[in-house]
């Protein structure tokens, strides 16, 4: 008996929708995060190498005409309630609705769960080697540019990028932009799942509030932002390679989960297809003679002709 290749099982395996197990996936994402941090925190800081590249940046976004950020940092921290909620979205949503996508993809949609995931650790990964290879300033950390730091002048908490908390993060790791990395992931997620039209709007209209956070805070430039949507482009794109298939591709449940039977779209929710068989008779029609032939034939009447 001929064995099967070690690449095709292994393409198989992939490209096949399995139900994801809890605790290996709770382990899995803890020890990603913990790997991403301390990665990322370990790159040098390289502080006069990250500030030249984003005067540079800067020059570029100037010679692009999209050079925004000063002025939307200076108009939003003129409203006071504004900008200290921008804060807080900055320090906790970045987290909160990306958590929030993971369970609610594993328990709707754990046939898709996997692959979609897979797309979100690369692009993870994938962002490690821009903080390695360019390292980069926010615009906050520009010296006399005239950006405010606004976590720093509202002293408020959360933010890993200001304040005492700014001792054990990387400052200079602004480039990809992980939080639209990120927000455009749950994006595409609930626009491709969800099914209220309200709810699509709202993860739709998600990473471009998280567009209009970062560059309000001072906490990323506009292209940085377009890092992010190269680096999760080029995750799809190894997600592809990796499953065979795109992740929105997949079935919204395994084949051994008992609602995939009535999975919207789903053939095996329908009544079974009898193909037709030669001369337009299906067995069908055959089941329907033998029917007909054992049915009791009606013995017939006879009419009187007399009065």
């Amino acid at each position: 008996m001929q064995s099967i290749p070690t690449r095709t099982r292994l393409r198989a395996y992939l490209s096949t929708p399995r139900r994801p197990r809890f605790v290996v996936e709770l382990a899995l994402i803890a020890l990603s995060y913990w790997v991403y941090s301390l990665i990322r925190n370990a790159v040098p800081e390289r502080e006069h190498l990250a500030v030249d590249r984003a005067r540079q940046l800067l020059d570029l976004e100037k010679t692009l005409h999209i050079d925004i950020e000063h002025s939307v940092n200076h108009t939003v921290d003129g409203v006071t309630w504004l900008i200290v909620s921008m804060n807080y979205y900055y320090a906790t949503l970045h987290f909160v609705v990306t958590i929030g996508v993971l369970v609610w993809l594993f328990h709707r949609h754990p046939g898709r769960y996997r692959a979609v995931r897979t797309v979100l650790f690369l692009t993870t990964g994938l962002a490690l080697f821009g903080y390695f290879f360019f390292a980069l300033a926010p615009p906050r950390l520009l010296p006399d540019a005239g950006y405010i730091d606004t976590v720093l002048v509202h002293n408020t908490w959360g933010s890993m990028a200001s304040g005492d908390m700014k001792n054990v993060s990387n400052q200079y790791a602004a480039m990809p932009s992980m939080h639209i990395g990120w927000s455009t992931w749950c994006a595409m997620a609930i626009v491709m799942f969800a099914r209220p039209m309200w709810v699509k709007v709202l993860g739709a209209l998600y990473p471009i509030v998280t567009l209009l956070v970062i560059v309000a805070t001072g906490n990323h430039f506009v292209l940085d932002a377009v890092g992010g949507w190269i680096t999760l482009a080029a995750a799809f794109g190894l997600q592809c390679l990796l499953n065979g298939r795109s992740a929105y591709r997949f079935p919204q449940y395994p084949p051994n989960d008992p609602r995939a039977a009535t999975e919207p779209g789903d053939r095996s929710a329908e009544p079974d297809r009898v193909p037709v068989g030669a001369g337009g008779r299906s067995p069908h029609d055959d089941d329907d003679d033998d029917t007909r032939r054992e049915r009791p034939q009606r013995e017939p009447v006879e009419v009187s002709s007399s009065p």
